[in-house]
């Protein structure tokens, strides 16, 4: 058989599936995948069982249903005071992931460069690779996971065609503050760059953190595309209903490569998820808040068992340096020996970095929180005391 796609050829399994895997081996609790453990809100899945029951069910508009593009468009006037076309500025996608792929290789092509900012979600690189761009990875700086700006600066060059941000940010919980988003917006309008903007985690903002799109910058609407996720929204993460928003011209681009992916999404899934983006603001504010209040537990837990975590403003995870417990030990090495040992499983720092990165952290490692309030002190307890022994 003649080679295939290099990039894909090369690529290794996820780190999710790997931990995963070693954690179902092991009868581990499995802190490392970041997917909550309920079924998401009753009345978002009734919605959804009654439009799959009573139709549509055939193939809807490739551009999604009206009815959520129309929902899409009033969340973003509700929560950011964005106007939105939802005729021509609005795109369903099967998923943020899917998003991200139609986004990026609609916007690229071969010769073109992509900023990332590292460590970034393992999606990014193989699908900028495999459209022939290069991509050019600035650091954040533990363990406040700092932007310095003139090494953001160092990477734009006449061939950036864009940046990938990702706000709040997995795997750090970094929400991105008014001086980082103000200094990529003017780069971004300085060197003619468009920003594709990962949003998944919006309502997922703790401690008065607030998060703001980049799209809402001046001058910033007619070259951001904005990518949400239904799934993490309401907490269904198996439907894979995403959403990608931005100026018609954009979106009209994105749309023809979302069209030779999966052509269009599940009808009855996105009018379950047009009910659930009309709920009332309270459900936004409580849903961060018990959230916030599981990152709590689940930060004093680690941190009396002698781990440093960094802080964490938004998304469903706590980033701990594992030096005070383990040393000089590897990432890798140390969380699957708390997986097999300890019966808890996280997932290392390190795989979210480019392969050869020299920015590459070594010794910070991720927990899920985003589980039930016994299952997160039972996860700490385990490690307690294998940590004590």
């Amino acid at each position: 058989m003649k080679a295939p796609n290099p990039v894909y050829g090369a690529q290794g399994t996820t780190i999710f599936t790997i931990m995963s895997a070693l954690a179902a081996e092991a009868g581990a609790i499995n802190l490392g995948q970041g997917f909550p453990d309920d079924e998401g809100p009753d009345d978002v899945r009734a919605a959804a069982a009654d439009a799959i029951i009573n139709g549509p069910n055939q193939y809807p508009p490739m551009m999604g249903l009206p009815d959520l593009r129309r929902a899409v468009a009033a969340h973003a006037q509700r929560f950011y005071g964005m106007m939105l076309d939802w005729q021509s500025q609005v795109l369903i996608t099967s998923g943020a992931t899917e998003a991200l792929a139609a986004s990026l290789s609609a916007l690229l092509k071969p010769g073109d460069e992509a900023i990332l900012i590292e460590p970034f979600f393992d999606t990014y690189l193989p699908v900028i690779e495999a459209a022939g761009a290069k991509a050019v990875c600035v650091p954040l700086h533990p363990p406040a996971w700092s932007l310095d700006h003139d090494e953001l600066a160092a990477a734009f060059s006449d061939r950036t065609k864009l940046i990938l941000l990702n706000t709040p940010h997995n795997p750090l919980g970094r929400v991105f503050g008014d001086e980082d988003l103000d200094a990529i917006a003017r780069l971004c309008r300085m060197h003619d760059v468009v920003a594709v903007c990962d949003e998944v985690y919006e309502h997922m903002v703790f401690d008065g953190a607030a998060h703001r799109p980049l799209m809402t910058l001046p001058d910033m609407a007619a070259r951001t595309v904005r990518i949400q996720s239904a799934g993490k929204i309401f907490s269904l993460t198996g439907w894979k209903v995403g959403f990608v928003s931005g100026a018609a011209d954009l979106v009209s681009l994105i749309s023809k490569a979302h069209q030779n992916l999966v052509f269009t999404t599940p009808p009855g899934l996105q009018l379950g998820v047009a009910y659930g983006l009309g709920k009332e603001e309270s459900f936004f504010r409580d849903q961060a808040a018990d959230l916030a209040g599981r990152r709590d537990l689940l930060r004093a837990g680690l941190e009396a068992a002698g781990f440093a975590i960094s802080p964490c403003e938004g998304t469903y995870f706590l980033t701990a340096d594992i030096r005070p417990v383990a040393g000089d030990e590897p990432d890798t090495e140390f969380c699957r020996r708390i997986t097999t040992d300890a019966k808890v499983a996280a997932v290392p720092i390190s795989a979210f970095y480019a392969p050869g990165s020299p920015s590459r952290a070594t010794n910070f490692i991720r927990f899920c929180f985003c589980k039930q309030p016994t299952l997160l002190e039972e996860a700490v307890a385990c490690l307690s005391r294998y940590l004590q022994r």
